[in-house]
């Protein structure tokens, strides 16, 4: 099992699969790198929040989500900032309670919301983390 804390030995992303244990990480990563043609880059956080190894995914030089690996579920963080917020916004009422709830909770800052979202099933707090990325990377919403 990978040492998260561990600065001087960077897990692979094979890795980060074992430690998580949960076939939904595999499909994260897939529909990432097949959707939007991101990279996924694993960097030592020293944050407070989660100091450790996390898995980023970017394009562009953009970060979409950073995923924080747990057993057995992982964490995605996704910030919504002033040029995402008016689309985040409109899409809540067809969210989960619990992405509203979360969304509510989280306090702006700088102009950014940085939502934590705990991921163990690929169900509706899933689909609404995929279309939070689907902003950050400006693609326009799929048609209903």
């Amino acid at each position: 099992m990978i040492d998260l804390q561990d600065k001087g030995c960077c897990p692979t992303l094979e890795e980060f699969g074992e430690r998580i244990a949960n076939p939904l990480f595999a499909r994260l990563c897939a529909e990432l790198r097949d959707a939007y043609r991101c990279r996924a880059a694993i960097e030592y956080s020293s944050c407070s929040w989660k100091k450790g190894w996390n898995v980023k995914f970017k394009k562009g030089g953009k970060t979409l989500c950073t995923v924080y690996p747990e057993e057995g579920f992982f964490t995605v963080l996704v910030v919504i900032g002033q040029k995402e917020k008016a689309r985040a916004e409109e899409m809540l009422a067809d969210c989960t309670e619990r992405l509203r709830e979360i969304y509510r909770q989280t306090p702006e800052g700088n102009g950014q919301r940085w939502l934590m979202l705990d991921l163990e099933d690929p169900d509706e707090l899933y689909r609404d983390v995929m279309r939070l990325i689907r902003i950050r990377v400006g693609a326009p919403s799929p048609k209903p």
